[in-house]
């Protein structure tokens, strides 16, 4: 049996087993909601830490003092803890502040530091990353273990994300090593975007403190420069994802975005958990932004009175039985516009169709689809901008949700989408891959099929599973029906993911403690 397969039959069976005991678990990140968001990341890190919350456990997340956090309206109160963090040749100073997740038990920290994080934007000003980010977050990460040390608190397991996090499975393996507060602890590292990975300039190594023989092609180097997304894979006791089918991607010259081999070399501690979705504020029976609520056993009446809610304030053609694609998200080669586009002028210069977009992104993208509303008002209603309220109401409207992504780790909006009633049509990639069955005789048959995919990167093929989920609409609704109750009644909730995850800490910490026993 192979040691893949081994690592899912085991973390099957710690999810099967009662999980009473409680763990203190640390997770550290970039972003949050509701403090700070800038992507998928901050949902995770404000849903994940929630619901392990709920089955037991006690949750601590570490976050950057930004000003949106400041500034979020939740209470936020000064801790006693202040420290001096080396970075290079200076000593930094910050201090730790201290809230809670509204309507939870999870603690929050924040790493307060103005001339680092008092800013308007996350990581980036009028486009452009922040020439300091890699000082930022190297501070960051030693100020979430120098906090740790001086809350005289030894976590069982810290969860880091992404490359903002990268550095502290390192530190905990060089110089942390073999400290009383840290020996135990140990370290997972979630991958939710690959394609982002926080390469440096070789000299900002110097930041890290770390001895330079790790910068190495194993370690912390990659072409030249320091990646701290690489470091943590390095260093990290395990390694997630965000999806099983993006596990086994990433691993591959195509989309390992140059750091396949580094995720080969690690394979057996690398495994998919697929994210969730926050099913308290994605429910159509509840949400207050839909102009008529539903669940699975009214949708078509609740569907029908969105619907035409969007078609009369987007002024596009009231008719129910038009067919409406949404499409929501950033206007990026990723997400498929080069593809969408092609199909979007065919049809709307031949078809009967409308098209619902919302979302901002490259200009060219921007600027032919203000071109294309400009020609068919009635068939286009475009939102160049991003709406909370708007995606929910789009979610519940549209009889279709596009997203073709050339990768996507996981992806939630087609998730959204089969919670309220939308069939997705997406590529068969990564999380997409995990999630959308595609309707084919067999699936349909057995009643699995919940939407349509595909798998070349082409626009033939995009337009080929569109041209069929629209012909189902039209012309076979009982069927169209059936897919939606099958997405309808599926769990996307985050109780499933969480409890794998509590599976795989417990396994890592297992292991962390038997390779002590070992050496």
């Amino acid at each position: 049996m192979s040691f893949q397969i081994g690592l899912r039959l085991e973390i099957s069976y710690l999810c099967s087993k009662t999980q009473s005991v409680p763990m203190d678990i640390l997770f550290a990140s970039s972003e949050a909601t509701p403090f700070a968001k800038t992507g998928g990341l901050a949902d995770v890190a404000g849903a994940l830490p929630r619901e392990l919350s709920r089955l037991g456990h006690r949750v601590t997340v570490f976050l950057p003092a930004y000003r949106s956090c400041l500034n979020s309206g939740i209470p936020i109160e000064p801790t006693e803890i202040e420290f001096e963090i080396p970075l290079g040749t200076k000593l930094v100073e910050g201090n730790l502040l201290h809230s809670r997740l509204p309507g939870s038990d999870v603690t929050f920290y924040l790493v307060n530091q103005p001339d680092y994080f008092d800013r308007k934007h996350l990581y980036t000003v009028k486009g452009k990353d922040y020439v300091d980010n890699c000082e930022r977050f190297i501070f960051f990460c030693r100020s979430v273990l120098e906090s740790v040390r001086m809350l005289d608190w030894s976590p069982e397991i810290i969860h880091a994300n992404d490359w903002q996090t990268g550095l502290i499975p390192a530190l905990l393996k060089t110089e942390y090593v073999g400290t009383t507060t840290f020996e135990n602890i140990a370290s997972l590292i979630t991958i939710h975007n690959l394609a982002y990975q926080g390469s440096f300039w070789h000299w900002d190594m110097l930041l890290t403190g770390l001895d330079w023989k790790y910068f190495n092609w194993r370690q912390m180097e990659f072409y030249g420069q320091l990646n701290l997304l690489k470091t943590g894979i390095a260093f990290a006791d395990a390694i997630s994802t965000v999806s099983p089918t993006y596990a086994q991607e990433i691993q591959t010259p195509a989309q390992g975005c140059g750091l396949h081999d580094t995720l080969q070399h690690r394979s057996d501690e690398l495994t998919g958990i697929l994210n969730g979705i926050d099913v308290n504020t994605w429910n159509p029976q509840t949400d207050p932004a839909l102009a008529a609520n539903y669940d699975v056993t009214n949708f078509e009446a609740g569907k029908s009175a969105c619907k035409s809610v969007m078609q009369k304030e987007s002024g596009l053609v009231e008719d129910p039985n038009i067919p409406m694609i949404g499409i929501i998200g950033r206007l990026e080669s990723q997400k498929g516009w080069s593809l969408i586009l092609p199909v979007m002028k065919q049809w709307l210069e031949t078809l009967d169709v409308q098209w619902v977009v919302l979302g901002t992104g490259q200009a060219d993208y921007q600027a032919v689809l203000n071109r294309l509303k400009r020609s068919y008002p009635d068939k286009l209603a475009l939102t160049l901008d991003f709406s909370n309220e708007v995606a929910h109401q789009i979610e519940a409207a549209a009889d279709i949700f596009l997203m073709p992504s050339e990768f996507e780790p996981c992806g939630l909006n087609q998730m959204y989408s089969m919670a309220y009633g939308t069939v997705p049509v997406v590529r068969r990639t990564g999380g997409l891959a995990d999630t959308v069955v595609n309707a084919t005789t067999e699936t349909l048959a057995d009643k699995t099929a919940n939407g349509f995919s595909f798998q070349p990167f082409t626009v033939e093929d995009l337009e080929s599973s569109i041209a069929l989920a629209v012909d189902m609409f039209v012309n076979d609704r009982s069927t169209w029906n059936q897919l939606i109750e099958t997405g309808m009644h599926s769990d996307w909730s985050w109780a499933a993911s969480a409890r794998k995850y509590v599976a795989l800490y417990k396994q890592t910490v297992t292991r962390k403690l038997a390779s002590h026993q070992t050496v």
